[in-house]
């Protein structure tokens, strides 16, 4: 399977360097680029890319408006944020929003066609410690009231879809998860669908905030690693 990239910032240094780093890898195709989130919805249309590779701040349209615009349509693209600095209180709207996860412009080329490559297998690009740090050293006000939200939307869960969602909360792949929880893989990968239809969401990184949001890890007694 040939990878399908857009590239979104407004710098045409990062973009040019963006596609020099990918063009030489034999499993994707950088298909577009823009230079702002405005441009985002058409080139999407006409290019069908898989993964969009989506800076924050740009000046006529944001990545953060881009990102809630082109996740709430039908089979949208995977979205990866790009961002100078990791505590940042944008990152973490855009991964409410539905993006995949967020990568530092200064990442290593190999960890970015590594992160390309799991958000299309449907794999975060972040881990919900990386969560968990974002949370609490960018959102310290408002914390009772996302608790709140958050225990209500997951109230709607049964209880075996309760256990796979603290799972995933925890950072847990769907064979540590059957294996914990005495599941096959396939029924894992059932609960998480569920999960994902009943709780309106976009994919596993929006389940673990809720699960961050709700304070079940601290319940639970899960520490960082």
């Amino acid at each position: 399977m040939t990878i399908r990239v857009l590239l979104v910032d407004d710098d045409a240094l990062v973009r040019a360097g963006l596609r020099l780093m990918l063009e030489g890898t034999p499993d994707i195709e950088i298909v577009g680029e823009a230079a702002d989130g405005s441009q985002v919805l058409p080139l999407v249309g006409e290019h069908r890319p898989h993964v969009v590779l989506m800076d924050i701040r740009m000046p006529t349209m944001d990545g953060l408006t881009a990102t809630e615009t082109l996740r709430a349509r039908d089979e949208p693209p995977e979205v990866v944020v790009l961002t100078t600095f990791h505590a940042d209180a944008h990152v973490l709207r855009a991964l409410r929003a539905g993006a995949a996860g967020f990568l530092l412009k200064d990442t290593p080329p190999a960890d970015i066609l590594a992160a390309i490559r799991k958000v299309v297998s449907g794999e975060p690009v972040l881990s919900p410690a990386v969560t968990r740090q974002l949370i609490q050293h960018v959102t310290p006000a408002g914390q009772d009231s996302r608790r709140q939200r958050a225990t209500k939307a997951l109230s709607v869960l049964g209880e075996r879809e309760s256990e796979v969602a603290l799972g995933v909360g925890r950072g847990l792949a769907n064979a540590e998860i059957a294996a914990s929880l005495y599941m096959s893989v396939p029924t894992v990968k059932t609960h998480v669908s569920r999960i994902l239809t009943k709780l309106d969401l976009n994919n596993r990184v929006q389940i673990a905030l809720l699960v961050h949001d709700a304070g079940l890890l601290e319940e639970a007694g899960t520490g960082e690693e």
